[in-house]
């Protein structure tokens, strides 16, 4: 994304709708980016031999012919559903929004999401707030003891 590697992450204990898209520096799992790389470029390898195109060829004249044509975010006009995640890896603060009957979940523009659905917005950082409790004077006085 804008020349700055982003994985797909599922994450251990939650279903795949939790799925999100974390900027390589966000990550410190060396082992496991690891062997995705290694089963990526034993794939790559044996589609070039078994095929006479390469699969990057081959992506990359499927995504011309879809581009145009495939709309993304609220211009879907579908009704959002709940934010999966975020990520400001672009230099915006954008939400991996999942749309009510879709399987296919579109990054959006916070500002935009602030005022199409706001609710939705709300119910994420809702969701996300932790509390952090403090000891009081009396507490610190008794740990000194």
């Amino acid at each position: 994304m804008k020349g700055r590697v982003e994985y797909l992450l599922k994450w251990k204990g939650f279903s795949e709708e939790d799925n999100t898209w974390e900027p390589d520096d966000n990550l410190d799992c060396p082992d496991l980016i690891a062997e995705f790389l290694q089963s990526q470029k034993t794939a790559h390898d044996g589609k070039r031999k078994a095929g006479g195109e390469a699969e990057g060829d081959e992506s990359k004249s499927k995504k011309k012919k879809d581009d145009p044509e495939k709309l993304r975010g609220f211009a879907r006009a579908l009704d959002p559903e709940r934010i999966i995640g975020a990520t400001d890896s672009t230099g915006e603060l954008m939400f991996l929004m999942k749309w009510k009957n879709s399987d296919e979940a579109d990054l959006v523009p916070a500002k935009e999401a602030n005022v199409k659905c706001p609710q939705v917005v709300i119910a994420f950082y809702e969701e996300r707030l932790t509390w952090h409790s403090y000891p009081t004077e009396d507490e610190k006085k008794e740990d000194k003891n």
